[in-house]
């Protein structure tokens, strides 16, 4: 395998296990608005945008309204991780192991370039990645593509050469919407809810080379 074929990385629950940060900013949020947010809705939440939660769950429609509540999530989120990140079990490993197979890696989340450097800075793992997307680069979040095929193009590789790891069903659906494989890691569903992913793992500690050998193999179904 060569750099002809692409990693694209999600970032949260993928690479850091930052969901319980995220609940906190969002009870945060909650609370400014008069109300909770239960932990069902939060889980429900998983892959989609800011502005696309506070509609669904909080009923804020008013773009302006959303944006601004929208930042104050992700500096209530800064607050809350800052100092406590830590990756999650093999991705630090699986991150070499793509380097070391020649795989061109970009990282693509819906999280704000803000929350990106400070998670990349703090792992000290920005050189792995030879494009970043993030929130603002798009216009659609997951379960759209955009964000997967726009990484590809950035990386010049073909979306079929490229594997995607992802933690969410929206970023499932992304990756499929893409013509990309795609390895699941059941860090925030359960591996049933993922099953539309080439493959399930429960840590990225069970994806080696052999692995990623016979996944490129595959023919797609």
């Amino acid at each position: 395998m060569s750099s002809e074929r692409g990693a694209l990385w999600d970032l949260d629950g993928v690479i850091v296990d930052s969901g319980p940060f995220h609940f906190r900013a969002w009870r945060r949020i909650a609370g400014l608005l008069g109300r909770d947010l239960a932990p069902e809705e939060f889980r429900a939440s998983f892959g989609l945008r800011n502005e696309d939660i506070l509609r669904r769950f909080f009923g804020i429609s008013d773009p302006e309204r959303a944006s601004e509540l929208a930042r104050r999530k992700e500096e209530f989120f800064r607050e809350e991780i800052r100092g406590k990140i830590q990756p999650q079990p093999g991705a630090m490993e699986l991150l070499r192991l793509f380097e070391d197979l020649g795989f061109a890696q970009a990282l693509v989340s819906s999280t704000p370039r803000e929350n990106i450097d400070l998670i990349l800075s703090a792992l000290e793992i920005r050189d792995f990645f030879s494009a970043i997307i993030s929130g603002e680069d798009v216009r659609r979040g997951k379960p759209d593509p955009e964000g997967y095929l726009l990484a590809a193009r950035k990386l010049g590789i073909a979306p079929e050469n490229c594997v995607v790891i992802e933690d969410a069903v929206a970023g499932v659906q992304a990756a499929r919407a893409a013509g990309m494989k795609c390895i699941a890691v059941a860090t925030t569903y359960p591996p049933e809810a993922l099953k539309d992913a080439d493959l399930v793992v429960q840590t990225l500690k069970e994806v080696n080379s052999e692995i990623l050998k016979d996944l490129f193999g595959r023919q797609r179904s």
